[in-house]
Formats: structure tokens, sequence, C-alpha cells
């Protein structure tokens, strides 16, 4: 990665951050952090982030941000259209924060070739568990604010990964790093940002299979 431009595939949570986080060590030029809401545009489609959230990460981090609105159904056109336009600007590579989806892997690498933007994914095979304790010990903080009901009760919502969470999780068989599903996160401190990201939490909203946190900038 070294002098190379590239954006971040940005869902707020704890693995596009790593990934983030990774590049520049690399030698990475970060350019952008890209994230697709919901149709309406009113939250992020994978976490459920307002769109003010993304705005304060992306100002503590010093990155600019772009938001992109879609349902599912047209997602890949728009993420390819984003592609071919920063490949113009410049920018030519994207950062994932994919840990062994291979599905998902092979869906990043087909649109990505399209484009001819280069994918990396530094994550990429690395045990699980060994991740999230890397996250925590490199001195990221990250809150819990969605969880997949039928894995994780609400009570988790708003817990902070960290050392203890990761073994309460491990107890109970749960993922601790949620690579299926089990939950999301939003990072709001670290060693690449410039200040903490603080948030009101609000109330609990189930949707479906999920339950997530609202949350809200202080």
């Amino acid at each position: 990665m070294e002098n190379i431009n590239f954006f971040c595939s940005w869902s707020g949570g704890k693995d596009s951050c790593l990934s983030l986080y990774r590049a520049i060590k690399d030698g990475g030029i970060p350019k952008l952090l890209f994230t697709v809401f919901r149709g309406d545009g009113e939250r992020s489609r994978s976490h459920g982030l307002d769109r003010s959230i993304i705005e304060a990460q992306s100002k503590s981090l010093g990155i600019p941000f772009e938001i992109r609105t879609a349902d599912w159904g047209k997602y890949e056109g728009i993420f390819l259209d984003f592609l071919k336009e920063i490949s113009i600007d410049g920018i030519q590579a994207g950062v994932f924060g994919d840990i062994d989806l291979q599905s998902h892997r092979d869906w990043v690498e087909a649109v990505c070739k399209k484009a001819n933007v280069k994918p990396y994914l530094p994550l990429w095979k690395e045990q699980r568990e060994s991740l999230v304790k890397e996250f925590v010990d490199l001195g990221f903080e990250s809150v819990i604010v969605a969880v997949k009901s039928e894995i994780m009760g609400k009570e988790y919502l708003g817990r902070i990964i960290d050392h203890d969470l990761i073994k309460e999780l491990k107890e109970k068989n749960i993922d601790p790093s949620g690579e299926g599903g089990e939950f999301h996160t939003v990072v709001i401190d670290g060693p690449i940002f410039d200040h903490k990201v603080e948030l009101d939490f609000k109330e609990k909203i189930e949707v479906d299979k999920y339950c997530f946190l609202d949350v809200a900038l202080k």
C-alpha cells in the first residue's frame, strides 16, 4: 500500500476501522471514507447510523467522507458508479474490513475489477478473536449499537468492546468478532482519531430480527 491513494469502505464499526488503521500503517494514503445509506437516506445500511455520526468520525479522523443511498437491488450499481468516479480522481485502491466471508470477498473483487480499482483486505483470514483483541489493545473504543435478537439480548446495546466483554461472549458461545452479524459497533475513539466522538444513547428499537440502539452526538 506504500504511497497508494485509497478509499475505505466505511461502516463506522470496528472491522472497517482496523482495516483503515492497518492500511495507513502500511503506507497507504487515505483519501475518502465511503458509506452506503438506506434508500431513504436517513441511516447507514449496515449499522443503522445517522449521517451526523459518520460526519463526526470523519472529522476526528481527518478524512473526507462520501455517502450514497441505495436499496438492496440497486446496491451494486451504485457502488460500481462510485468506483468508476473515484478511479478517475486518482484513487487506486479500496480498503475493506472482511475477515473470512468468501462470498463477499468474491463480490468485492469482481466489482472492483470492473472499475480497475485494487481491493485491499488487510484482515483477511486472520483469527477472528485475535483481531478483536488487537483492536482493543491498540486503544480503540467501540460501542455495540446493533444485535441479532435471536443470538444476543438488547442488554448488550451500549456495551464497550473490551477484554471482559470478549471473555463473556466466548463463554456464551458468541463470536466475539461479530463476523457472522451477531452484533455491530460504532467506533468512537482510538490512535488515529484526533478526539473522541461523544455520543448520547437513546431508545432501543427492534427491526425485523435485529435490535438497534439509537445514538446521537452530544
